[in-house]
């Protein structure tokens, strides 16, 4: 019986590439450079599974390139870089890998906090410099944590996990915005407050942490008039996607001093980051590292791979979405 075609579109964990490789008709991306969408719709008239991940549009111009593909497996549990309508009209299964990378993500989210409220990207920029002085007393005061109040839009597996550490590592407060209260167990463990609307959350945060899909629904959430409602002086987090803020808004609050920080790790149009914030001292700017660690990036590889294995069975798929 022939073994089902799998494109891999990126470099993957070498132990994962290697069990694909042993179980179905791989072809990899050797230079690893994003492929081109003309190649993707390409792709889908000659393979029988497609392996993508963020970095990969797959809008319905690309799934329309042919009829063969009838699995997307995407390497990451974000998805809103896969047109799922148009697939589903084309009988096409997309599956995702949740749950695995919610620690590491949520350990980024803490160290974009951190590096913002201590002003650690200015620190290490100036030092590399040359331009350090030494110690002094009013040099490069930043935040304390501890009873602070960390809002968290979404509420999810990543946002509670980042709401632990703050909390439970930090002495910080506890609030989150979402579309229902969490588990009354999670709340009582965190000491977390419900606010119904996100300006409530907004104008009561120290540090207010992004953790929503992204998509057409939260879009630009993080206006000119939410961030107008935040906290003066406090800070902005996204580890979530780059389309739920609308950076120029947020350049212009860094640069007026109404927020006195950013932390950032994802950008609308990656590898592009919005030029307003390259300038800025007060916004520290990550290449998309949320899930970059090793044991991470494994599990992720292994959670695509169970989810074409079972394709390849004829098995209920583990992670579905859509």
């Amino acid at each position: 019986m022939a073994k089902l075609r799998v494109l891999v579109t990126r470099r993957w964990p070498a132990e994962i590439e290697r069990q694909l490789a042993e179980q179905f008709d791989v072809t990899l991306n050797e230079s690893d450079e994003p492929m081109t969408e003309a190649a993707l719709a390409v792709a889908m008239a000659e393979y029988d599974v497609l392996c993508p991940t963020v970095s990969d549009k797959i809008d319905a111009a690309v799934i329309s390139g042919g009829d063969r593909v009838k699995l997307i497996a995407n390497y990451g549990v974000g998805f809103d870089h896969i047109d799922l309508a148009a697939a589903k009209a084309r009988g096409i299964a997309v599956t995702n890998t949740p749950g695995v990378l919610t620690d590491a993500t949520a350990d980024i989210a803490m160290t974009l906090l951190l590096m913002a409220a201590r002003r650690a990207g200015e620190g290490e920029r100036e030092l590399r410099a040359g331009q350090w002085s030494g110690w002094r007393p009013t040099h490069l005061i930043g935040s304390a944590l501890k009873g602070k109040v960390l809002g968290c839009v979404g509420f999810g597996r990543i946002a509670i996990a980042t709401a632990r550490r703050a909390h439970h590592g930090f002495g910080m407060k506890i609030a989150y915005y979402g579309r229902r209260e969490c588990d009354p167990a999670v709340a009582d463990e965190l000491d977390a407050e419900f606010c119904p609307e996100l300006s409530d959350l907004l104008g009561k945060a120290d540090f207010v942490s992004l953790h929503v899909p992204g998509g057409a629904e939260t879009a630009n959430m993080i206006d000119a008039d939410a961030i107008a409602a935040m906290k003066p002086g406090s800070y902005l987090i996204n580890t979530a996607r780059g389309g739920v803020v609308d950076h120029e808004a947020l350049a212009d609050a860094l640069k007026s001093g109404h927020l006195a920080g950013a932390g950032l790790d994802v950008y609308p149009a990656e590898p592009a980051v919005p030029e307003c914030l390259l300038g800025l001292e007060n916004a520290v700017l990550l290449p998309h590292l949320g899930s970059a660690n090793a044991e991470t990036r494994v599990a992720m590889g292994m959670c695509a791979l169970a989810n074409v294995e079972a394709f390849a069975k004829g098995a209920e798929l583990p992670n579905p979405v859509g």
